[in-house]
């Protein structure tokens, strides 16, 4: 009868801070190995591909634009021959796939 409600229920201590970060820390790990790390090891393997790109290699652009490479450019750009004698410059990063792949020029 002397003791008030409030003190009674202040008496039992409720979930730690690490039980209440549990879920949290398995919800970001779960985020990591199912979205993050995947986007992130195509990215590396788009830009591996990217970087290889080579005279005469047949690539498929974002915009579905198939094509042969002829020169590659230091700033980035890449100039692609769509049709006999027909030219176009292409971001580097816009291209999508290699078809195929020439052989490295032997020294």
């Amino acid at each position: 009868m002397f003791i008030s409600p409030a003190y009674a229920q202040a008496a039992g201590d409720g979930p730690g801070l690490i039980t209440s970060l549990i879920p949290f820390i398995l919800i970001f790990a779960i985020m990591w190995f199912l979205l993050i790390r995947p986007q992130q090891k195509k990215m590396k393997e788009h830009r591996s591909m990217v970087e290889g790109l080579r005279r005469g290699d047949q690539i498929v652009t974002a915009g579905g634009v198939v094509g042969k490479v002829t020169k590659v450019k230091e700033d980035g750009e890449v100039e692609v021959e769509i049709a006999d004698g027909v030219r176009v410059r292409v971001v580097k990063q816009t291209i999508s796939a290699v078809v195929s792949k020439t052989e490295p020029a032997k020294e």
